[in-house]
């Protein structure tokens, strides 16, 4: 705890327009920093000696669609020469683009695609900000909570047409019978087999003597 104390010290020392606040959870530091200096923050904490993240373990994204800024981003970074790891996040709406770490740190490309893929953030200076998960005809971010659970098309392969064709999503509920003891309709409420409990002759057993 005091190692990550005195680390979480140096770095807003060293960065005091960038830190905003950190917080110790868990045995891991982790910095709340302003997203117009993420390079500059990045970039000190792969190359200052008494840092020396070098790794860069993950880029994810989180949804808070009642914020302002409605996106957190959270870089992982891991030192293996410290055996230290710390967790940086910046927070940014769906019109600010942030820039890109993959001068710095070339595994950040397909973190990044990721990232806009998933929540629609937009990363500057990326050589290939395309998606990467999904489809390139999808339409819409899967990971944002104002995301319909359904999607918005559905997909299919017609045989006739000889490739992928998007259709509107149709769900039919005709077949769902809501009677809250079954979800499927015309299954009874006998699971087959529990008239052999009910009647212990019609196992096959025999009575004794």
């Amino acid at each position: 705890m005091e190692i990550l104390t005195s680390l979480a010290d140096r770095i807003a020392d060293r960065l005091p327009d960038a830190v905003k606040s950190h917080t110790i959870t868990h045995g891991e530091l982790c910095i709340l920093i302003e997203h117009e200096h993420v390079l500059q923050v990045l970039t000190f904490l792969r190359d200052d000696s008494e840092c020396a993240f070098e790794t860069l373990i993950d880029i994810c994204g989180v949804d808070y669609p009642e914020r302002a800024e409605r996106f957190e981003l959270v870089y992982h970074l891991l030192s293996m020469t410290l055996n230290q790891r710390i967790r940086v996040k910046l927070a940014t709406d769906d019109n600010t683009p942030i820039d890109s770490l993959t001068e710095i740190f070339s595994c950040a490309n397909w973190y990044e695609r990721e990232a806009f893929d998933m929540y629609g953030i937009e990363f500057s200076g990326h050589p290939d900000l395309r998606r990467l998960l999904t489809d390139y005809g999808f339409e819409g971010f899967p990971l944002r909570k104002d995301f319909p659970l359904t999607g918005h098309v559905e997909v299919r392969y017609d045989d006739l047409q000889k490739r992928v064709i998007y259709e509107p999503v149709q769900l039919t509920q005709e077949y769902r019978n809501f009677d809250f003891l079954s979800p499927w309709e015309g299954m009874t409420h006998v699971i087959p087999g529990d008239e052999k409990a009910q009647n212990p002759k019609s196992n096959g057993a025999k009575e004794a003597d």
